[in-house]
């Protein structure tokens, strides 16, 4: 289903048109304008479910920016992290691309799982490109059976304790202490209401388990709600309500939401204040315009300067993993990165230029 056919989404704003309710200062860099286009959203990867605020009119709480937005000090910016994944896909594995991540200025990585890349390989490439790896994805299961991830599979308990002490494992060993916990697919053939009831226990199990061993590791699992509407049309965790229903049935502190504005703004909209209900059980957040899960500033309905400021008045500490498609080379389709350094007083990599 398109966007077209979800009628509760609110109306949206694109970057160039962004109106503003209050007579503050405008942003000190804005990319140029452009002509919407619907494009269409790639395939689901590994690295994409591991697991994109929208451009709304805000709510009336929400409406006129914070007065300190456009003078915000360096310390309280957004720490952004590269999807080594899904960027720099024209370098050939993961220890170049984390080198490439590195030269744009990222001082963080995540990905999917790294099938292939031992971890001391990728331990060592991390170190010498001197980034923090701040987000794995657990094995996504078998993938000739079409599996994208085991959490809420029935049935596939064993091999979701085998595949989270193997994302453990590999998180030690390379530093990195958050892992996406991935619920997987409603059976093929199967009526997921019929089975909703049957796979949100056996999410709840897995979860509870999940938590107790990371516990033990001083790690944090993370769920994220894929979009059963243009991405993955039998994901079984589709929404952040859904999500959040689950974790507090679970009831354990190191489980987090993994909110990816991307599949957020395709299946409820409603952005800010969903980011304000949310942020106290976000531990991670990822973006891509959409529909075609491009840059943040390529054509779409997502306003980024407005989300980023927001998430910069909400307090957010967190890292903001970029999850997108480049529509052309990864390093030339990171202005907008370069744009919002430039516009908080940054150097790359988001330090004050008054350390230099």
């Amino acid at each position: 289903m398109g966007l077209g056919a979800a009628p509760h989404l609110p109306r949206v704003l694109g970057w160039a048109t962004r109106t503003r309710t209050s007579t503050g200062p405008a942003p000190s860099s804005r990319p140029p304008a452009f002509s919407p286009s619907p494009g269409r959203a790639p395939e689901l990867r590994d690295g994409g479910g591991a697991a994109p605020l929208l451009c709304i009119t805000p709510p009336p709480a929400l409406h006129s920016p914070a007065p300190h937005l456009h003078a915000r000090p360096a310390a309280m910016s957004l720490r952004f992290s590269a999807n080594v994944s899904w960027l720099f896909a024209e370098l050939p594995g993961l220890p170049a691309r984390l080198e490439a991540a590195s030269r744009c200025g990222f001082a963080a990585a995540e990905l999917g799982w790294p099938e292939g890349c031992p971890a001391p390989a990728l331990r060592r490439a991390a170190q010498r490109a001197g980034l923090r790896l701040v987000l794995l994805n657990a094995p996504p299961g078998d993938r000739e059976r079409g599996e994208l991830g085991l959490g809420a599979v029935p049935g596939r308990q064993d091999a979701f304790r085998q595949g989270l002490a193997a994302a453990v494992q590999y998180g030690r060993e390379v530093g990195c202490s958050r892992i996406h916990l991935m619920a997987g697919r409603v059976p093929q053939g199967a009526d997921r209401a019929a089975v909703a009831g049957e796979m949100e226990a056996t999410f709840i199990e897995n979860l509870r388990y999940a938590a107790d061993l990371l516990a033990q590791e001083d790690m944090v699992g993370l769920v994220e709600p894929i979009n059963s509407r243009i991405t993955d049309p039998r994901y079984f965790l589709n929404t952040p309500q859904q999500a959040v229903a689950i974790l507090e049935k679970v009831g354990r502190p190191n489980l987090k939401l993994q909110l990816d504005i991307f599949h957020c703004q395709i299946m409820d909209g409603n952005l800010s204040r969903n980011l304000e209900t949310y942020l106290p059980l976000i531990g991670h957040i990822q973006i891509a315009q959409v529909p075609g899960r491009h840059e943040p500033d390529s054509p779409g309905e997502l306003n980024f300067p407005y989300i980023f400021e927001l998430l910069e008045s909400l307090g957010y500490t967190g890292y903001v993993g970029c999850e997108y498609t480049p529509k052309g080379d990864t390093v030339e389709g990171l202005g907008w990165l370069r744009s919002y350094w430039e516009s908080r007083g940054l150097q790359p990599g988001g330090t004050s230029k008054a350390t230099e």
